[in-house]
């Protein structure tokens, strides 16, 4: 779980320092169009994909166990949608800084790379639901109810 939350930290800091990035690399390039480069999407990509949705994930973790309970799957699922993240944020930090530096950022490397980044978010999604369904099937059969949120 620590794991978890110190990778959800990180790509808090990363997304609010790409964020920093967008704003001080355009004001000093005087770029006007933001919309034809793709910098502030890396700023709201990091946040919710990198953490946001780890902390999301950190909850389900401590209500069901999933790593307790398909650990394999789970690693599978940090490890995949982490690299993810990480490719598809870093290819629109560097496509986005050559479109605001002038430099010719049409090549089909860029489209390959990222991609490969969304394949790798798509598979941990996929693997995140084995994971998922095999703790909530363990947690079925010990006889374990969910918790319950009424009251609180």
């Amino acid at each position: 779980m620590m794991r978890l939350m110190y990778t959800a930290f990180a790509f808090g800091i990363t997304g609010v320092l790409s964020g920093l990035y967008y704003r001080e690399l355009t004001k000093v390039n005087d770029f006007a169009d933001r919309s034809a480069s793709q910098l502030p999407l890396v700023h709201t990509h990091l946040l919710v994909l990198g953490f946001v949705f780890l902390l999301i994930v950190l909850a389900l973790e401590r209500i069901f166990a999933i790593s307790a309970a398909a650990p394999r799957a789970f690693a599978w699922f940090y490890w995949l949608w982490t690299i993810g993240v990480a490719v598809t944020g870093g290819m629109m930090l560097v496509k986005g800084t050559l479109v605001v530096l002038g430099t010719d950022a049409t090549s089909a490397a860029f489209a390959g790379v990222a991609g490969l980044g969304h394949m790798s978010l798509s598979g941990a999604v996929v693997v995140l639901f084995i994971a998922l369904r095999a703790a909530l099937k363990a947690a079925e059969t010990s006889g374990v109810s969910a918790p319950t949120f009424a009251g609180r």
